[in-house]
């Protein structure tokens, strides 16, 4: 009998397009329901919210919902009031969309603009800028003949 293969280390594979659509769908929706439709919190008053992106579970029985209010001021208020209010969230949800399961929802702060501010701070660097400018062209290979 010949010796079994060991077999492949398996690499994590990403979203599927069936999650992928489903996050998009939900997204959508969400957006629409924090436009429309008022939740009674002191927290939640007067505030806009982003939503960046919504990740579906493998089974699209849960989705993790990426937030943040408009000018990231008080996310972390503002995150805890979503949590607070995802029932009453998620039933407007069950109307809108059209999934055989409304996802239960999970709300973290989206963290990608601080991260994208910290990066153009780093570009604005003299430091940085300089390694990002273009030398004058030597014509040093030119007379490597």
């Amino acid at each position: 009998m010949a010796p079994r293969k060991p077999d492949k280390p398996r690499t994590p594979a990403g979203p599927s397009q069936r999650q992928l659509r489903a996050g998009e769908l939900v997204r959508h929706a969400l957006v629409d329901i924090f436009r429309e439709v008022t939740i009674n919190d002191t927290v939640l008053a007067g505030v806009s919210v982003t939503v960046a992106e919504v990740r579906m579970g493998p089974d699209l029985r849960h989705a993790t919902v990426f937030a943040e209010p408009l000018g990231g001021e008080n996310h972390e208020a503002v995150i805890k009031a979503l949590n607070r209010h995802k029932s009453f969230i998620r039933g407007h949800l069950g109307r809108a969309i059209e999934l055989r399961f409304t996802p239960e929802l999970h709300f973290r702060h989206d963290d990608t603009f601080l991260e994208a501010e910290r990066i153009a701070r780093l570009f604005d660097d003299p430091r940085v800028r300089q390694d990002l400018t273009p030398d004058e062209p030597s014509d040093s290979w030119k007379d490597a003949d």
